[in-house]
């Protein structure tokens, strides 16, 4: 890699000349101008076989990387684009997509034979109209993880999707078992400068060849392992609550230097949203990274949500993570009483430093869920049109295996993103279980993300009962949209636990083999943090994705809390996502009992298999 060649892009009817250059660079492409093939690459889009073209549905070695400073979220989905199936970016808060693919896992051991990687990249606005754009293809190489770039482009509607190409030039290899992942970004967009708002982007067809050009075969079923320097990134954030049902509060865009406030008066729709369960999300930046709200007109005077006061009184804190601050209706309600026409006509943002808010929505908010021990709904995959059903008989195992603490989980893609479940047959008579009817009533909402709709057990009996016999011997799928789903599974369900007030836990970053145990002493603070409703988290790796914590010297002996016995007895398991362990105080409790006093001096983690801990904190609960 890399040459770099500047030019200027044609789109409508303006003609702008062209200029080159050679050279090896990182920098990313100006502003002002598009990157053209290099001298002899064909960037046409052929009809060719390709390693990953993603009419399988699956999406899992994908996650969006969050640790570059521009870098903005994202929401990946499957869709029909160009005749086919094809993975869809789309940009949330008009800040710089990082999408990452795990050549590694895809692979294997044939990610050393890797000489190029092809894609077709397309674009899309939602006016419809053609924007040019540009990014760069990114590889983190070899042992230590070297980050190199190629650009590409999409500068011509009638070349919109463009093959792009990514060369692994001498030095850059890739290397087996190392980690080695590609990423693309999007980080010049013509049409957000434009006011056309942020491009969508669309990637298909995705080609690893070797030397000679042959093409390698991956596995699109394996999981995005993190590679080191990527822990926390991915297209979900444990600490944040998934919104559904979500109602855009029109117009919310406004910035405020430190301690100043902006807002707007709240729409008669978002204010009908704000109910039990929902939460108030705002997509900002701001110097220090805190974010709150302030209710000016309330009844019970100016307040603000989502900061304590400084004698530690008022309100918990709003739970900001990757460029999202999200506030909960029980926050709100805690502070301003449970009549929301008493809250005033008023919604405003304020930070302690100068800040920005993007947009802002009201929805209802699902914890993301750590899932384990999948039960394949063996030959379950259908699809329908928009209100139409399909599915298929309930086996015995599946049916065995719906039990508290579980959870549905379809692999799908819908156009409206959206996707439940039907029980034709159930005693209860023909039920939706998965979304809500028009007038308020019936199931709660699934909980959709990352390609995934997960339909809990509770649910499932809170509309049917819990004598599963009286579910009838069929399930299917529907949508509001066309839809298919590719797969169900019956898996395991813990929720993840979003929190604020974070206590760091300093000194307990530490690291060791197969069940050994290492970890620090508990430090005054984090002991005074440990009440209920609080949650210890864990920033870690492990072969296994698995970790918990011991407890050697507490009064009821030497105890693991985070994974059951071998007998099925002990402690719940922790809720482990994408780098993040959870274990909830309760669960500490359960093992230890409530005095926290006879928990002993110490706490130190394992796993089953190596494992390093970053970081440890101590937080309270949003609910």
């Amino acid at each position: 890699m890399k040459k770099k060649i500047l030019s200027c892009f044609l789109a409508g009817a303006m003609v702008l000349s062209l200029a080159a250059c050679g050279g090896k660079t990182n920098e990313p492409a100006s502003n002002d101008g598009s990157t053209t093939p290099a001298e002899g690459q064909d960037n046409t889009v052929a009809d060719e076989a390709a390693s990953i073209d993603f009419e399988d549905g699956n999406m899992g070695f994908v996650e969006a990387y969050m640790q570059k400073g521009d870098a903005g979220q994202v929401e990946l989905s499957i869709v029909d684009y160009n005749g086919s199936k094809a993975l869809q970016v789309k940009n949330v808060d008009e800040k710089v997509p990082y999408v990452a693919f795990d050549a590694t896992s895809l692979l294997g051991a044939d990610v050393a034979k890797v000489a190029s990687v092809e894609m077709t990249v397309g674009v899309s606005y939602d006016d419809g109209s053609f924007n040019a754009v540009e990014g760069d293809l990114i590889a983190w190489s070899g042992e230590d993880l070297t980050e190199s770039t190629d650009p590409w482009s999409v500068y011509m509607e009638n070349q919109n999707p463009k093959k792009a190409v990514m060369t692994l030039d001498e030095g850059e290899e890739f290397v087996a078992d190392a980690g080695n992942i590609f990423m693309i970004n999007l980080k010049t967009d013509n049409g957000l400068t434009d006011g056309k708002g942020a491009a969508t982007l669309y990637i298909d067809n995705i080609r690893f060849l070797d030397a000679a050009g042959n093409l390698l075969t991956a596995d699109s079923s394996v999981a995005f392992a993190a590679p080191a320097g990527f822990e926390g990134s991915t297209g979900v954030d444990p600490n944040l609550f998934i919104v559904s049902g979500a109602v855009e509060f029109a117009g919310f865009a406004c910035t405020g230097d430190a301690w100043s406030q902006n807002g707007f008066d709240i729409p008669e729709d978002v204010l009908a949203a704000l109910v039990p369960g929902s939460v108030v999300e705002l997509s900002y930046t701001s110097e220090s990274g805190d974010l709150w709200l302030v209710m000016p007109d309330s009844a019970a005077g100016w307040m603000r949500v989502g900061v304590g006061n400084a004698d530690g009184s008022g309100s918990a804190d709003a739970i900001c993570s990757n460029g999202v601050c999200q506030v909960t209706y029980e926050q709100l309600a805690a502070v301003l009483g449970e009549d929301t026409s008493t809250w005033g006509a008023r919604m405003q943002a304020e930070s302690d430093t100068a800040w920005e808010v993007f947009s802002v929505k009201v929805g209802q908010g699902a914890s993301v869920l750590s899932t384990s021990n999948p039960v394949e709904f063996a030959g379950f995959a259908c699809s329908g049109d928009a209100w139409s059903q399909n599915g298929f008989d309930f086996t015995e195992e599946v049916l065995a295996a719906l039990v508290p603490g579980t959870a549905l989980e379809l692999s799908y893609t819908s156009e409206s993103g959206d996707l439940w479940t039907v029980f034709p047959d159930a005693a209860a008579g023909w039920m939706r279980v998965g979304v809500g009817n028009a007038d308020g009533s019936g199931s709660a909402d699934a909980t959709c993300y990352d390609g995934k709709c997960y339909v809990p057990y509770d649910m499932i009996v809170a509309a049917l009962g819990e004598d599963s016999s009286a579910w009838g011997g069929r399930l299917q799928a529907e949508s509001d949209t066309a839809w298919e789903v590719y797969s169900v599974n019956v898996v395991t369900a813990t929720p993840m636990t979003p929190a604020g007030n974070y206590v760091a836990f300093e000194g307990a970053a530490c690291s060791g083999d197969a069940w050994s145990q290492n970890g620090a002493d508990i430090t005054e603070e984090v002991l005074a943090a440990l009440v209920p409703g609080s949650v210890v988290t864990i920033n870690f790796t492990s072969e296994s994705g698995d970790l918990w914590i011991v407890m050697p010297d507490s009064a009821a002996g030497w105890m693991r809390v985070g994974v059951g016995n071998a007998d099925g007895s002990g402690s719940a398991d922790a809720a482990c996502l994408n780098g993040t362990c959870q274990v909830t105080y309760d669960m500490l409790a359960a093992v230890l009992g409530e005095d926290t006093s006879t928990w002993g001096g110490r706490m130190q983690f394992e796993s089953d298999t190596a494992w390093e801990v970053y970081s440890v904190s101590v937080g309270r609960a949003a609910r």
